[in-house]
């Protein structure tokens, strides 16, 4: 969720939590505001009425509310004098509504001639339903108002205070350590400046910790690279002049063998960090089918030595943009694991199917680890053929090209590529 929406959506649950509570307040303020003003009304009316019976008795005799607003009857002395003022909330047949209607009610008791009368004045107000009913409308447009005004804000004022934010979060998606470039960003809010000098002073550090690993694997590699093979040429020439015993060849071919899987080792830990360092950025679309064919056609002396059988089936043509030598390297490392860990005389299967590549073979032994089998120098056993790096680089390639790998063990070894919807 963005923090615009995010924002957005707190403001709501806020919002639907206050004005209900602010509405009750309002309400009950506005009800008493209400009564009171009714009140002084009903005081104002009191005070007409008994002046105007002072002048007129036949107002004395107004028993019934008929054509006015008010009644008169006589009590006693001592039902006068213990008698207090009350406002009352009753209900009054209104000719006009055919129907009881809420009115408010002052009942009080004045002197005239001797005599106590009780005064009961009577004023129609508002009834609390339609009140309410009017404040909840009120609410609902308040709260869908409140609602369409933050969203504005947010959508035309937020968003260009937040621009900054989503320009260095484009730029950062968009970074390659292989093609650094570090733009900058002007704006006015100190956080956003603060947080610009921040991450482009990052920035810089990891290019610079980037360019001086790169440049120290390379260097060491060349490094290693060359005295390994003068050390195999020298060896390989000791080993060709005919005067070592026997003894002496079976440990002067151990050491080549050794060297040898040195120089393999040096190369694929090479191959290894330049892939995790994202060194090969050229990608073109590429036929994996044709790839594959010509790999297994690459490995034909390989099989027939070892008398084992590949069988190609193929139900679908996959295409994908890869870096050319990577895909290569990814099926080669793929179809040779299955031949050096098939036995002698046993069988590959590669199926191309719709997005996914299947490759399996017969086992020499059970089960291998579905959690580590892709880890750095993991191996079922020794092999002098292996490096234990080439599961290693496939796994990095299709890491680095959205591309699924999964082994299994289904009385085979069952290697799957599951490539992105096209």
């Amino acid at each position: 969720m963005r923090v615009l929406n995010y924002t957005t959506s707190y403001m709501a649950v806020i919002l639907l939590l206050i004005i209900p509570m602010w509405a009750g307040l309002f309400y009950y303020a506005m009800l008493d505001e209400i009564y009171d003003s009714i009140d002084d009304g009903l005081d104002n009316r009191k005070g007409l009425i008994i002046r105007k019976a002072a002048l007129d008795s036949t107002i004395l005799n107004k028993t019934d509310y008929n054509e006015t607003d008010y009644t008169v009857k006589l009590i006693s002395e001592s039902a006068a004098k213990s008698f207090h003022d009350l406002y009352l909330d009753t209900m009054m047949y209104m000719e006009n509504e055919q129907d009881y209607e809420p009115v408010r009610m002052l009942r009080t008791v004045f002197l005239h001639e001797e005599k106590y009368y009780e005064l009961d004045v009577a004023t129609s107000m508002v009834e609390e339903d339609d009140l309410l009913k009017e404040l909840l409308f009120a609410l609902i447009w308040l709260y869908a108002g409140l609602i369409a005004t933050i969203l504005l804000v947010n959508n035309f004022v937020l968003r260009r205070i937040w621009k900054p934010f989503y320009t260095l979060i484009k730029y950062l998606k968009n970074f390659r350590l292989e093609t650094p470039s570090i733009p900058v960003h002007e704006t006015k809010i100190d956080e956003f400046r603060q947080l610009n000098e921040a991450v482009l002073k990052m920035l810089k550090r990891n290019i610079e910790v980037y360019s001086s690993q790169k440049e120290f694997i390379e260097n060491a590699s060349h490094e290693l690279q060359t005295p390994l093979a003068i050390s195999i040429n020298k060896l390989e020439s000791l080993a060709s002049s005919g005067s070592l015993s026997e003894e002496q060849s079976a440990l002067l071919s151990s050491a080549l063998e050794n060297l040898e899987r040195l120089t393999r080792l040096n190369r694929s830990l090479l191959l290894l960090s330049k892939i995790e360092n994202r060194q090969f950025i050229n990608t073109e679309k590429i036929n994996i089918n044709q790839i594959i064919k010509r790999n297994i056609s690459d490995f034909e002396d390989q099989l027939n030595y070892k008398q084992q059988t590949i069988r190609l089936t193929e139900m679908d043509t996959i295409y994908m943009n890869l870096n050319t030598d990577l895909a290569d390297i990814l099926i080669t490392n793929l179809i040779k694991n299955a031949i050096i860990h098939s036995p002698n005389g046993g069988d590959i299967h590669v199926e191309i199917a719709a997005n996914h590549l299947t490759i399996s073979n017969s086992p020499m032994e059970g089960s291998l680890s579905e959690e580590r089998i892709f880890d750095r120098f993991y191996k079922d056993h020794s092999s002098n053929l292996s490096t234990g790096l080439g599961l290693a680089i496939a796994h990095a390639i299709t890491d680095m090209f959205g591309i699924s790998i999964k082994y299994r063990f289904e009385e085979r070894h069952i290697f799957t590529l599951q490539f992105p919807q096209k």
